[in-house]
């Protein structure tokens, strides 16, 4: 039997696989986390498609992955599309990658937005993704983007107590356009979902991945039972990790809320 897999450039992803696993208990999963590379924001768009086939070839191969998703917003910018077309469909055409920007996107609709806040990876905004997949599916919703360069080393060095100014900082400009719901268009923004609380008025959409996610994966399992079928239902996951130190251990733990059995892994 097969598992479902979650790749991500760190361990920010491990907030969606939690989330993933409480809808669905007993399916088997692998999170793959390149601790090694990360961050991918300041590498080329060729390593990160080179970082990311890398893996998805590690989680099909070696550990029988059905499908994958690819909880990383750079990497689904930057390499979904190409490994979707060409590597996959070459290689594993009965497997399947899939990322997390449309899933957002079709919420976004769905929840009547017309002018969406993005907060994001500077690598991300500057990418527009969010925009150009945007235009495919509603080219009647604006997006309007704020990059947010301090917030993942803040979340990833406990730096809670300097997260609320720094907040209040990339929130401003986006709230002067009159923004309807704010995106959170990285896999660790959920851990900021306490502070927008209270930043943000009261019952102010927030679309974060975490409650996007699992849903649309339960929601693809069951259109697609052909996949579904093939995935193991042990309850198990297993974690990977291409690099390990100790603050990796601890930032995991602080994440995911309870210590995780990190193993390490060469490609």
């Amino acid at each position: 039997m097969m598992r479902i897999g979650f790749f991500d450039s760190g361990l920010g992803g491990l907030m969606i696989l939690k989330a993933a696993r409480q809808m669905l208990p007993r399916h088997d999963f692998v999170y793959f986390g390149d601790t090694l590379h990360l961050p991918y924001g300041g590498r080329s768009n060729d390593a990160i498609y080179d970082y990311t086939q890398a893996a998805a070839e590690y989680l099909f191969r070696s550990e029988d992955c059905a499908l994958i998703i690819v909880a990383c917003n750079t990497a689904s910018a930057a390499a979904l599309r190409r490994l979707q077309q060409g590597w996959l469909a070459e290689y594993f055409p009965d497997r399947r990658i899939l990322g997390v920007v449309i899933p957002t996107l079709e919420v976004t609709i769905e929840k009547n937005c017309r002018r969406a806040g993005l907060l994001a990876t500077e690598r991300l905004v500057q990418s527009q993704i969010y925009q150009i997949e945007l235009q495919k599916l509603n080219p009647e919703i604006q997006i309007f983007a704020a990059a947010a360069p301090l917030l993942v080393p803040l979340i990833e060095n406990d730096g809670g107590r300097w997260l609320p100014e720094v907040l209040k900082h990339y929130l401003s400009p986006l709230l002067a356009e009159n923004i309807d719901a704010l995106i959170l268009g990285c896999t660790h923004y959920p851990f900021l979902r306490p502070y927008l609380r209270d930043l943000l008025p009261e019952g102010f959409p927030v679309l974060s991945q975490d409650e996007i996610i699992p849903g649309k994966l339960a929601d693809y399992l069951a259109r697609h039972p052909e996949i579904d079928e093939k995935i193991s239902r042990n309850g198990l996951t297993k974690y990977l990790v291409t690099d390990i130190t100790s603050n990796y251990t601890k930032t995991a733990a602080e994440i995911y809320g309870a210590s995780l059995d990190l193993e390490k892994v060469v490609l």
